[in-house]
């Protein structure tokens, strides 16, 4: 199998990928983070909602390597409900402000330590999740009291790839990224 060693392997610091190593829970927000942030509406009040392509690879990824993917958010979407489950994400929890208490109860319905689980999130509603979480993950567009408590920012901005540079980040840590690329890599028939 040839190594497909990501670009930014050798710029994430040891101890970073050191608390992405354990992950067995990675929960996400969406306006902001799987999203840019911002909010469409249509004139006749129909909501629209960008998502990146990328980002949803990413989080199959994740998924087929065995780590559970979570997504809390604070607003209540049909758009949302329909893009996790077209990636097949069955814990989505819609309309909970108090994302750490959220999190808090995904877990406890799982046999999951706080240092096994990642959480990314960009505004302050996102914070205590973050903070709970033994990886925080945030974004460069997130706000700044988030970033300065995250334990890794992207480099992508949220809803531009930000989602998929954390999946990376985790598939990396555990050794588990060329096994995910390596279908894409195979020798034609």
């Amino acid at each position: 199998m040839p190594e497909t060693t990501h670009p930014m392997a050798d710029q994430w610091p040891e101890a970073l990928k050191k608390k992405a190593a354990p992950i067995r829970l990675a929960a996400f927000d969406v306006d902001g983070i799987m999203s840019n942030g911002k909010l469409y509406f249509s004139a006749t009040g129909d909501e629209l909602k960008g998502f990146n392509i990328l980002d949803g690879l990413g989080l199959k990824q994740l998924m087929a390597a065995g780590i559970t993917v979570a997504v809390i958010t604070g607003r209540r979407s049909a758009l949302t409900e329909k893009r996790m489950n077209d990636l097949g994400i069955t814990h989505l929890m819609q309309g909970r402000e108090d994302k750490k208490v959220a999190l808090q109860e995904l877990v406890s319905t799982m046999d999951v330590l706080p240092e096994q689980i990642a959480y990314m999130g960009d505004d302050l509603p996102d914070l205590p999740a973050i903070r709970f979480a033994g990886l925080g993950i945030t974004v460069p567009n997130g706000y700044w009291l988030v970033q300065k408590h995250a334990d890794y920012c992207t480099r992508a901005a949220g809803g531009e790839g930000a989602v998929r540079e954390a999946c990376d980040l985790i598939l990396t840590s555990q050794n588990k990224l060329d096994e995910a690329l390596a279908k894409y890599l195979e020798p034609d028939a």
